[in-house]
């Protein structure tokens, strides 16, 4: 099979336990901010407890260039037994990088990832991840019991609720940064991660036709009136103080097309400027 970009795909065999990192590179080249989240971290805590409960070992994969193997290192100098660097701009869209991490671990038991990473933070890759891979997915959690036979899992819900899982294999996990707090590696473990050897698969490369801008949401803006007169007056105005107090919600009974031009009308009212619409039949 063949990855965007045409590269063929390269399977890291015999994987039990995976975790995946997301390397970010520090801005303009300063490697001062480099490095990878605390969400990612824990993922990494959680994978190696789930290996010291079941006695198996923990492959770390990234996607990334050259510079994520300091990352790779880390890892490998608290407790992974391998580590795997997927040569690709990690610029790429979720998607093809999910597409991309799933090869290399599949077959993998557990596959453990952060639920977000310190640049982009849109958490998307895990559950494209479980898609490739057709496993279970518990994504966005707050506790994992790595003790529990099914693995216990604890997701945060919207209004403050909590939702318990007991997760089987295979499955993908993606935890918050509090689950777990990473342990340190002792000096002999860290001077052995110096030298180690780090696995290198070819990656996906983007085509200029599949690039996407990435960028906030970002709402039309809104057309106001200058304001006018002394300072408390263009106060006044501008925070809308002194006029009559807006309903806080209205509740219409409309057939489709009459709410919609109801929608549309009040945008215009509140100052919104609307595209231009033509009707289907023009």
């Amino acid at each position: 099979m063949v990855l965007p970009g045409g590269r063929a795909r390269c399977r890291v065999p015999a994987l039990v336990i995976a975790v995946c990192w997301k390397w970010v590179a520090g801005s303009d080249g300063d490697v001062r901010w480099a490095g990878v989240s605390d969400a990612d971290r824990a993922a990494l805590e959680v994978g190696l407890a789930l290996a010291d409960a079941t006695g198996d070992t923990v492959t770390v994969v990234t996607l990334g260039e050259a510079g994520a193997e300091v990352g790779l290192r880390e890892a490998l100098a608290v407790g992974a037994a391998r580590a795997v660097r997927i040569d690709a701009s990690p610029a790429l869209p979720s998607a093809i990088v999910a597409a991309a991490l799933a090869d290399a671990v599949a077959g993998a038991t557990w596959v453990v990832c952060g639920d977000i990473s310190s640049d982009r933070g849109s958490g998307s890759v895990p559950a494209y991840l479980a898609a490739e891979l057709d496993a279970a997915q518990a994504l966005g959690l707050i506790g994992v019991d790595t003790a529990a036979a099914p693995v216990q899992v604890v997701r945060r819900l919207d209004g403050g609720r909590r939702e318990v899982l007991a997760v089987e294999a295979p499955a993908v996990l993606s935890v918050e940064g509090a689950v777990a707090h990473l342990r340190r590696a002792g000096l002999p473990a860290e001077l052995r991660a110096r030298t180690a050897p780090i696995d290198v698969l070819d990656g996906p490369v983007a085509s200029p036709e599949r690039a996407e801008l990435v960028q906030p949401y970002r709402p039309r803006a809104r057309v106001l009136p200058a304001p006018s007169g002394i300072a408390l007056s263009r106060v006044l105005q501008l925070t809308g103080a002194s006029g009559p107090a807006a309903p806080s919600r209205e509740l219409v009974a409309l057939d489709p097309a009459a709410a919609a031009a109801r929608i549309l009308g009040a945008l215009v009212e509140w100052g919104y400027e609307l595209p231009a619409l033509t009707s289907p039949a023009s």
